[in-house]
């Protein structure tokens, strides 16, 4: 056993006894469908904090010559899977963490020469009886272990990607010399089984395209078939919520919201962890780094950035073409690449398209966790002041509105779509449907905001379901240079009885109009009482 050949699985036994340990063994399961195929190049990306290490032990764990692990996986979903016994501690493994090794190295520049020299080292102990020299570059040094003896590997490489991140130019080039050794190399790839790395960015694709073009890359934006191990599932929250006695619907709130291909539901398991065992919701997952990264980006000068920024704080989705975006740090050309990389980092959610009928995918604010840093991001920026400022008005524009205070409420919404739009866009519909999710930002604190709720007859621009007792829900209709008294109408019309069917209480219809020309707003507001 060593610590990078053939590593033990002591990792892997830690992570078993945290308080909070999620199954995510059927990964496994993937895995040995491709180990010795030429599918076996593996990329997998995921925010920080979505457990990309823990699973990286979990796999050295398994396929390790270096331990007997049958006792820890025995009561795992994958020790029932036909695959299990077949690669169970039957392979070699090196493991290496890139973070750590240049994290704990004061000359960084050394960096690819000391972590190979270090597996160089347990590989002669390991295999006695073959010659590596001293000049041996690693990819070699495997080669020649596999020429003498036939022995295979499966590579692990966590965080792949901090030299992009850390943006060490210099040595990155160096770096991508030995990948490219590695792995595109045709003497030495019959020896590798398995090569899984493991980042927060995708393959870089203006730099490496030609050299790790081999990989098929597993991201928040193509999951592809591991969906289910990308973040909790809804069935694996419920399940901890149910155990430890936390709300279901409130842990949705402030920690669901990402959605991948067939998971429509994944939730951050950093943040589901910490509520579970301080027994409370608040945001934990942000706790992990500084807003400061998030405001350098959104706050960068590219046309239209700003408006969607406000649309998507709003609670709205805005269109990203996710294929410009070549996953560096430094060649952001647009807002889309602003936003792809934005996914990656998982301050953002996305929404695949559906390709038959569309090009380009949304993006959006997952949560309240999430969008509570992008608050703080903007709240300093005199570019946002307005938006800051309606954000503060938003808690007295719901008490208006419960209160039944049309004329408020219409004043307070001439200003929230001023704010919210520029001239251009301000007689968009999806532009104005943006201003008033904004104005009523507060709301997110009381209610559910559903926008373009389905009802019998179209949809309702926006519904606010209360999850806090004695307060009504609002069903809010905006209508362009008509009367608040016919989208009040049109409320009516959309059969909402059928649709709220199980809500039992006071229901408000918020009839919302203003007039292009004059910019003002009216408003009506009819009360419902649906009894028990």
């Amino acid at each position: 056993m060593g610590l990078y050949l053939n590593p033990g699985n002591e990792q892997l036994r830690q992570d078993l006894r945290s308080k909070i340990y999620i199954d995510k063994s059927m990964l496994i399961s993937k895995l040995n469908e491709l180990i010795g195929t030429s599918d076996k190049y593996l990329c997998i990306s995921r925010p920080r904090r979505f457990g990309k290490s823990m699973a990286g032990n979990m796999i050295a764990a398994y396929y390790s010559k270096g331990c007997d692990s049958r006792e820890l996986f025995k009561d795992l979903k994958i020790a029932g899977d036909p695959s299990f016994e077949s690669n169970l501690n039957n392979t070699n493994v090196i493991k290496i963490d890139l973070n750590a090794e240049y994290n704990n190295l004061r000359d960084k520049s050394t960096l690819i020469y000391a972590f190979s020299e270090e597996v160089k080292s347990e590989l002669r102990a390991e295999f006695p009886t073959v010659t590596i020299k001293e000049e041996d570059t690693l990819p070699t040094a495997l080669t020649r272990v596999y020429g003498a003896t036939g022995a295979k590997f499966v590579i692990i490489i966590d965080e792949y990607d901090v030299l992009v991140r850390e943006k060490e130019d210099a040595l990155l080039k160096e770096y991508l010399t030995f990948l490219n050794g590695m792995f595109k190399n045709s003497t030495l790839a019959p020896a590798i089984q398995l090569a899984y790395l493991t980042g927060i960015l995708p393959i870089v694709r203006d730099k490496i395209q030609s050299k790790l073009n081999l990989f098929r890359e597993y991201s928040m934006v193509t999951p592809y078939n591991l969906t289910e191990f990308i973040g909790f599932t809804a069935e694996e929250t419920k399940g901890l919520c149910e155990k430890y006695g936390m709300d279901y619907a409130e842990c949705c709130r402030w920690y669901d919201g990402y959605s991948l291909k067939e998971v429509k539901e994944i939730f951050s398991p950093k943040s589901v962890v910490e509520a579970m065992l301080n027994q409370e919701f608040c945001s934990y997952w942000t706790q992990t780094g500084s807003f400061d990264a998030l405001r350098l980006y959104i706050l960068m000068n590219f046309k239209g950035i700003k408006d969607d920024v406000i649309t998507m704080i709003g609670g709205g989705k805005v269109e990203v073409n996710i294929r410009t975006f070549v996953n560096t740090m430094d060649s952001f050309e647009t807002k889309d690449d602003v936003f792809t990389y934005l996914i990656h980092l998982g301050y953002l959610a996305y929404e695949i398209p559906d390709y038959r009928t569309e090009i380009n995918g949304k993006c959006y604010i997952p949560n309240r966790e999430i969008r509570e840093q992008w608050v703080d991001a903007v709240r300093n920026d005199e570019r946002y002041s307005e938006v800051i400022e309606q954000i503060r008005a938003s808690r007295q524009l719901v008490e208006e509105t419960i209160n039944c205070n049309e004329k408020v409420v219409a004043a307070a919404l001439d200003k929230a779509h001023q704010r919210a739009t520029n001239p251009l866009t301000y007689n968009n519909e999806a532009s104005f449907q943006s201003a008033i999710g904004l104005a009523y930002f507060y709301a997110n604190l009381k209610y559910t905001v559903i926008k373009e709720l389905p009802t019998g007859k179209g949809y309702a621009d926006l519904a606010l379901i209360p999850y806090i007792p004695n307060i009504p829900a609002l069903i809010i209709e905006l209508k362009c240079s008509d009367s608040a008294g016919s989208a009040i109408n049109q409320i009516k019309n959309k059969e909402y009885d059928d649709l709220l069917q199980h809500y039992r209480g006071d229901m408000l219809f918020v009839g919302v109009s203003y007039n292009k020309k004059s910019k003002k707003h009216t408003c009506k507001i009819e009360k419902l009482t649906v009894d028990n």
